[in-house]
Parts: C-alpha cells; structure tokens; sequence
C-alpha cells in the first residue's frame, strides 16, 4: 500500500484500571494497522497506579505514555497529547474501542484534499449480550447496524451519513484533525469535557464548529468530513444499557448542547439536531410501536423529553456561567518533544 499523505500521532486517553483489557486491546489494534502511525500517545488522567503500569506495558514497544498535564477529564489529556503530537494529524481512538484492519488508512485518505481539516469515521457498539431495548435500531441483531440512541454510548446513529460526506462535526470515539487546526483556535475546552463517569461532553462538537467559524472569519474554507470506511468496534459495558443511564446521559447531553450553544451560537450549535428530532426520532417511535416494541418507543421518547430538559436547564441564567472557550495557541505553547 502506498504511504499515507500525512503522518498521524494516535491518542487513547486513559483514566481507570478498570478498561485495562480494553486499553491494551485498543493499543495492539493501532499497532496492528497496515498503515503505520508516527507514534502512538497513552495519556493517562491523573492517575499514578495506572500510569506507572501503562508505562511498563507500553513504553518497551515504544508508545509514549504521559500523565495529563491538564485539568483533568478527557478534554484535558486530548489537550496535553496536542501539545505533545508530531504528526502532521492528531487522531483520538477511545481507551474502550478497537480499530478495524484499514482503519487509520482509511480516516488519513480524505487528507489528500487540503481544505479538509478534520476526518471521522465510524464507531460499531458492541453490547453486553444483543442490542437491548432501550437503545433500538431497525436491525436489532445486526451487529454493523446503527439505532437512532446510540449516540447515548458514543456510537454511530441512525441519521449520519452512509458515504464520505461533508458534517458538522465529528464523534470522539473516533476522530482526527490536523495539528495546524490546534495552534489556529485552540485545543479542546476543557470546562465541558468527560471527567470519569460524568457523561457531560460534546466538547468535540464545539470544536468542530469553533474551528469552522474561525477559518471562515479568515477567509479559508475548511471540511469536516465522515469518512464511513474507517470502523472502530466500540464496547458498551453493562451500566450504560439500562434507563437509568438512558437518562442521565441524555439530560447531560441537553446540558453540552446549552454549554455549546452559549460558546459558538445556538443556529450551529442545534443545526444538525433539528433534522434529527424532525424526521429520525418520529420514524423510530413508529417503527416499534408498529413492531409491538412498546419499551423501545418509550425509550426515543425519554431520552428526547431528558434532552430537551437538560438543554432548558442549561438555558437558564448561571447555568453555564464557568463554561469558557481555551485560549488561541494553547496548544503551541508547549515544544514538541516528539520526533
């Protein structure tokens, strides 16, 4: 196969002993690519026991593991791999999720067009036991096939692109972006990223669309593309399908949509969202009411009344108040000490 047209730093933030499995897995799957990366960055949160056994597990086969240098929360460790990236582009794999055989070819190849400045692809969930009900999809024991929440435990949904499109923005299981976009508008804004298991997030939404608007204030025309050829397989623990989660997950996701809104503009910020409400939600509700899937239909409807009251919540005044953009060239302010 011939080279890439860019070199790519691969970033899997950690933060629990508990996805050891899952973190090996997700650095032997990066390493098992045809396409070779510059290197491979662990960077751990904040956590000394794991860093010291993420350093002797895989610094001997020359991965750089390094502590967050931030606040932490996933926002912060994708902010110190930033300033420590030498790659031409910086792609984030989740410490939960493996690449698939041409994976990193794949999301590299829309590189070749230089407007595009960012590039994501797809993220399979791979459940307990099947998909259960409270996540539904039209293909329930299809193991490629997407349902319209799961969105809910990061993974592909029903309603994003099926071929390499233009988007608004792309999901963090699974992303890329060039390393100039970094020292342009700043890295990821760490007052809205995960922290543990605070579900709080679209920190990548925001700055998806940051970085568009930044470019195009200049003048420059950037593309965020979905590139459906590159396929992670994304593992989805037994607490993230039951209501519960089903619930606090997408009150939180209401919440971001507020905290975003509030720092790039409600008119982006819910751009993608509309259609998705309009015509996505109605057809599955639908769909498994006409199939006898009653729990199922609830379920769209639930995480739909939790959203819109997490976002209502968030609207209100002071509820964001300590949400705050990262400052331009945060990410350039540290030397590059990678080769």
């Amino acid at each position: 196969m011939s080279s890439p047209v860019v070199t790519a730093t691969v970033v899997i933030c950690v933060y629990t002993e508990k996805r050891w499995d899952d973190i090996v897995a997700a650095v032997r799957s990066v390493a098992a690519q045809d396409v070779r990366a510059a290197e491979t960055l662990v960077i751990v949160d904040h956590n000394p026991v794991l860093l010291s056994r993420a350093q002797q597990e895989f610094g001997p086969h020359g991965v750089r593991v390094l502590p967050n240098a931030h606040k932490q929360g996933l926002s912060g460790a994708r902010n110190t791999a930033i300033a420590e990236a030498a790659g031409d582009v910086v792609v984030f794999l989740d410490d939960d999720a493996q690449a698939r055989p041409g994976w990193l070819a794949a999301l590299l190849a829309p590189y070749s067009d230089p407007t595009v400045a960012a590039v994501g692809g797809v993220a399979h969930p791979r459940w307990p036991t099947n998909r259960p009900r409270v996540l539904p999809g039209a293909a329930p024991y299809d193991p490629n096939a997407t349902g319209e929440l799961d969105w809910i435990v990061g993974c592909t949904y029903t309603g994003q692109p099926e071929f390499r499109t233009e988007v608004r923005n792309l999901m963090g299981c699974n992303m890329s972006f060039r390393r100039e976009v970094f020292a342009r508008v700043g890295g990821f804004a760490e007052d809205i990223g995960r922290i543990g298991k605070n579900p709080l997030g679209c920190e990548e939404t925001e700055l998806c669309i940051r970085a568009r608007q930044a470019y195009q204030r200049a003048g420059e025309k950037i593309r965020i593309v979905f590139e459906p050829a590159a396929v992670v397989d994304h593992r989805v623990s037994a607490d993230r399908v039951e209501w519960a989660y089903l619930r606090r997950r997408s009150w939180a996701e209401g919440l971001s949509k507020a905290a975003v809104s509030k720092l790039v503009g409600s008119e982006d910020a819910l751009s993608t969202e509309r259609s998705y409400v309009a015509k996505v939600l109605p057809a599955a509700v639908l769909r498994e009411l006409k199939e006898g899937r009653v729990s199922s239909a609830a379920a769209v409807v639930t995480a739909l009344a939790c959203t819109a009251a997490g976002y209502a919540r968030g609207r209100l005044p002071g509820a964001t108040a300590g949400v705050r953009l990262p400052a331009a060239q945060a990410a350039s302010t540290r030397p590059h000490s990678g080769g």
